[in-house]
C-alpha cells in the first residue's frame, strides 16, 4: 500500500516509537520514502507528547 501526504493513518506496531502504537496521526512525505528514512513513512499529528515519528508501511493502516 502506499499513502500520500495528509492521508490518517492508524499505527498498528512502531519499531522508531512504541508509544505511538494504536494512535493515529497523519503522513507528511510528499514522496514515497526512500534510502535517507530507509523506506519509512513520517507520521506527525499523533500527540502533543510523541514527536513525529518513522513507520514502515507494513506498521501503517487507512484509518
Amino acid at each position: 500500500m502506499s499513502f500520500k501526504a495528509g492521508d490518517k493513518v492508524l499505527i498498528v506496531s512502531c519499531e522508531d516509537d512504541p508509544r505511538a502504537v494504536g494512535r493515529t496521526g497523519r503522513i507528511v512525505d510528499e514522496v514515497p520514502p526512500g534510502p535517507l528514512t530507509q523506506g519509512r513513512w513520517t507520521v506527525h499529528g499523533i500527540s502533543i507528547f510523541i514527536a513525529p515519528v518513522l513507520c514502515h508501511t507494513h506498521e501503517l493502516r487507512p484509518a
